[in-house]
């Protein structure tokens, strides 16, 4: 059960606060540079509150009112850029903030010389050093990263996951590894610490959610580039339109040249100011999705190239099935009746802890009414399984009843002079070339049947993998499986393509070869073994639960050790490119709509007759503005207001759908592209109405 807190509300207040406060602190030039297009803007609010000030003194180029009201507007423009961006990392920040709750400064138990001293010394948590060697105890708080180099324990990690019940961690194998911050709660561990202080999980996980060490990703320094070029072409047209304007009205003799605040607000208008103002916001916003599925990403990089994956390499086992093999069929040996071997099985069962054995005990329970007994009350004897007979079952009154292996039941009867059917035989083979384990039941020197083990696919499996195959993505099951039984799994689960008999080795060149023909392959894993192939991938999840060493091979850390969770990160990447594909193509498409506001606005007095208001060019006011001042004024504040319109657009992203890239392509030229033509009319139309009722136009 998952304590996980609900997601903050998109406008929490403490948030809003701070976010409004640091849209100021952000006008900083030195911040304001990193963003070409709102540093033109920037720019252009100071010129126009120059301009103001000499207006204000009898010496300006238009009104005061007007060139403030142009100047102020500016400012929001750069005000509410900041505020999307500010908004992003406040959410970030908040859950820095928790995670930062979860770091202590604790005492730790530091041994002498080796992991094999008894004896320790009690120093602060903050003075350990990589390589350093501690002990922790039940109740004890684990002081820093590190891996259990003996001992097993339960460990409490609801402050780094959210959920509240407990693991076990212990030496050796794949879940050694244990993180800083979370508590033992019984028995005890000896850990070797694999990070120095500054360099742990939570310091790292606290860095990047705050989004102090993100870099912008290659398609957002792509992006970046093409609206600092679209900015310096508006920039060179706006200037030349100045001495246009003065060559025309002394060549007509009548009129007036544009106002530098009019060139200045026709250039903030014309450059892509609604996507270069919410550009940060929406991937920080990605970073934070992902945190809210209790994933840590290493970098933005990592969170924008899941979106682009082409091929998933998913492990079979907790991924694609279940991972516990299920009792699914009783099939009895000839002359056994099905209820003899189902009531067999069960009492080999009852003292099995495993999930197999349970599995057995309530299929002879749903299936043939076969009660649970205690084997006690029955006066049974429990026969536990050993790697060496592997085999497991009961002593009642003189019955000897057996499961295990069909070879060690085969030696066993066979030893006993017994006669192993070929019809058993045909049925374990059977069984096997269909992907399940088959366990063969016995009493004294007599086979009574095999019950068939099955790795349930889980449900829902194969239609998400249908998804992705809409989305282009190919899936690539690994296992550790014959290929007969991979390619049963294979088949029922619906991926793409499988690896039987997988090695590291394996994994690695299926990568390679991926990624030679131009893919970008994504994967998970949580053992030594698989941090080769983790390095190598594209978006390396690694689990929580795995080792140190797959968790530096990954460029993601899923907290939650959910191998399926592969498949929702691609989703959010996916999400995340999608918005911002969405968002740029109604931002070009926003500017060309507000060039018919403001261009005839520019134009309306030139080449008029003595005495006339309107010049001919008035008649591309197609919009029916009521004045120059009015159009201007109107695409200035629509073009503030619609990055305030589009912020919980940013930070929510767009919905996510299963669709191939032509689908998108197609859906945001219609949708994003066609709004963000008429938008404009009318959001510039209503605001014209409301300043002329205000008298302000």
């Amino acid at each position: 059960m998952s304590d996980k807190p609900k997601a903050r509300p998109l406008f929490d207040p403490p948030i809003v606060r701070q976010a409004m406060i640091d849209s100021f602190r952000k006008l900083d030039p030195r911040i304001q540079i990193r963003n070409p297009v709102m540093f033109v803007v920037l720019i252009g609010s100071i010129l126009t509150t120059i301009l103001f000030f000499q207006a204000w003194l009898g010496q300006g180029e238009a009104s005061p009112a007007f060139i403030f009201a142009i100047s102020m507007w500016l400012w929001f423009t750069v005000l509410f850029a900041n505020f999307a961006e500010a908004m992003a990392e406040g959410r970030g920040k908040a859950q820095a903030d928790s995670l930062r709750r979860a770091r202590r400064d604790t005492q730790a138990k530091r041994l002498h010389k080796s992991e094999f001293s008894t004896e320790y010394a009690v120093i602060s948590a903050s003075t350990l050093k990589k390589g350093d060697i501690v002990l922790v105890e039940a109740g004890d708080v684990i002081p820093g990263d590190g891996e259990a180099i003996e001992g097993i324990a339960s460990v409490d990690e609801s402050a780094i996951t959210g959920e509240s019940a407990p693991v076990i961690r212990e030496s050796g194998g794949d879940r050694n590894a244990v993180t800083g911050g979370t508590r033992v709660l019984s028995d005890w561990l000896v850990v070797k610490i694999t990070a120095n202080p500054g360099d742990a999980f939570l310091d790292r996980m606290i860095a990047m959610v705050e989004g102090a060490k993100r870099q912008k990703t290659p398609n957002e320094i792509a992006l970046n580039i093409l609206l600092a070029a679209l900015t310096i072409i508006f920039l060179l047209v706006t200037v030349t339109l100045l001495p246009f304007s003065i060559y025309s009205v002394g060549a007509a003799g009548t009129g007036s040249p544009i106002s530098v605040t009019v060139l200045v607000a026709l250039l903030v208008c014309l450059i892509p100011t609604t996507i270069g103002g919410l550009l940060s916001a929406i991937g920080i916003a990605g970073m934070d999705r992902m945190i809210q599925a209790n994933v840590i990403a290493t970098s933005g990089r990592a969170v924008e190239a899941a979106g682009d994956v082409d091929v998933l390499l998913l492990d079979k086992t907790g991924t694609i099935t279940l991972g516990n093999r299920h009792a699914t069929a009783f099939i009895p040996a000839p002359g056994i009746s099905i209820e003899m071997l189902a009531d067999a099985a069960q009492l080999a069962s009852l003292s099995d802890e495993t999930p197999e054995g349970r599995s057995i005990v309530v299929l002879a329970k749903e299936k043939y009414k076969l009660r649970g007994r205690n084997i006690h009350e029955i006066g049974a004897t429990f026969i536990p399984f050993t790697a060496q007979t592997r085999m497991s079952g009961v002593n009642l009154d003189g019955r000897h009843i057996l499961k295990g292996a069909a070879d060690a039941i085969d030696e066993l009867v066979r030893s006993s002079a017994g006669q192993f059917p070929a019809e058993v035989r045909t049925a374990v083979e059977s069984i096997s070339k269909n992907g399940g384990t088959p366990l063969v039941v016995a009493e004294n020197s007599k086979v009574l049947g095999v019950i068939e083990l099955k790795d349930i696919v889980k449900r829902g499996i194969k239609e998400r993998f249908a998804e992705l195959r809409k989305m282009g993505i190919k899936t690539v099951m690994i296992t550790g499986d014959n290929p007969l039984t991979a390619a049963t799994i294979a088949a029922e689960a619906g991926v793409d393509d499988f690896l039987a008999q997988a090695t590291p080795e394996a994994k690695l060149k299926l990568i390679r070869e991926h990624q030679a023909g131009g893919k970008l392959v994504a994967m998970t894993g949580d053992g030594t073994n698989d941090a080769p192939a983790l390095a190598q991938a594209d978006v390396a999840v690694s689990m929580n639960t795995g080792t140190q060493a797959a968790k530096e091979a990954g460029n993601m850390v899923d907290l939650d050790s959910n191998p399926t969770k592969l498949i929702e990160i691609v989703e959010i990447g996916k999400q995340l490119l999608m918005t911002r594909g969405a968002l740029t193509t109604f931002s070009i498409a926003n500017d060309v709509a507000k060039y018919f506001a403001i261009i005839p606005a520019m134009f309306w007095t030139l080449y008029a007759k003595p005495g006339e208001t309107k010049g001919p060019l008035a008649a591309l006011n197609i919009m029916g503005l009521e004045s120059p001042e009015s159009a201007i004024l109107s695409a200035v504040i629509f073009n503030a207001l619609i990055i305030i319109v589009l912020i919980p657009l940013a930070l929510r992203g767009i919905r996510y759908r299963p669709v191939g890239a032509a689908t998108v392509l197609r859906n945001n030229l219609l949708i994003y592209g066609v709004g963000g033509l008429i938008i404009p009319f009318i959001g510039i139309k209503i605001i014209d109405v409301i300043l002329v009722a205000l008298g302000w136009a």
